[in-house]
């Protein structure tokens, strides 16, 4: 594991084990068409300062054993149809034999990414192992970097896109912040991921907005600024609905 001296942040999570923070039971929202729970896995490489879950950036606790988890879906496995696991980033640690574990009990299963990690994807799709990808575009290409506070790969990102465009269940979503998500901004967003796929329409893509939590954001610039209203979200919609089977705004 390697560690940035002066930043404290994780730089190579090879050897990193896999570590569960918490889990939502019940979610009828998080994995779609499904009943399901939600796994929340520690560790992310990006440091947006918009993030909803800022502590699971760091790996700072065991949490919940994988054993527990198993435990619990074997219990509910008559109530739940799917697992999601989301992150911070779950592709850094994602431990492919307990996915394994969970496919035998007879889940489905979500998997939530920035985006950063093709390789792994391709691994998990080639090996049979998630049924349901969900992909966050942050912003248009020119502003990754900035709007993620990290050093990105932008050709990896790229992989990813496409990579999950040819997935048969899949969505793109972006989290919507007033006055960064303009409708020039949401156009070049689209023009990227159609470019990037070769496709004229693509299948589902979400928006979502931004919600405040004062003194609870990554970046304290963020504190400053209000939770998206719903006619931007609406507005949005409405100009990117034809380049999308589905495209709708999600609470």
């Amino acid at each position: 594991m390697k560690v940035n001296k002066k930043s404290g942040k994780i730089e190579n999570y090879s050897s990193v084990p896999m570590l569960i923070k918490d889990i939502q039971k019940n979610t009828f929202i998080d994995y779609p068409g499904k009943i399901a729970c939600t796994l929340f896995i520690q560790g992310c490489n990006f440091r947006c300062g918009f993030c909803h879950n800022p502590e699971l950036m760091e790996m700072d606790c065991q949490g919940i054993s994988k054993e527990k988890v198993l435990k619990f879906l074997e219990k509910r496995k008559k109530y739940l149809e799917g697992v999601c696991l989301t992150g911070g980033e779950p592709l850094l640690t994602l431990d492919l034999e307990f996915l394994k574990k969970i496919k035998v009990i007879g889940y489905k299963i979500k998997i939530d990414t920035n985006g950063s990690q093709p390789k792994k994807l391709k691994e998990i799709i080639n090996k049979g192992l998630v049924d349901y990808i969900a992909m966050d575009i942050k912003c248009s290409k020119e502003k990754y970097g900035l709007l993620t506070h990290s050093k990105i790969d932008l050709k990896k990102i790229e992989q990813s896109i496409k990579i999950i465009s040819e997935f048969p269940n899949y969505e793109f979503r972006t989290t919507v912040i007033s006055g960064i998500h303009t409708k020039n901004e949401m156009q070049k967003i689209k023009l990227w991921l159609l470019k990037i796929t070769k496709k004229q329409k693509l299948k589902n893509y979400y928006l979502q907005g931004f919600y405040a939590r004062p003194d609870k954001m990554n970046n304290k610039d963020f504190n400053l600024i209000i939770s998206t209203k719903y006619p931007l979200l609406k507005e949005l919609k409405e100009y990117l609905k034809n380049h999308f089977e589905v495209c709708q705004i999600r609470n």
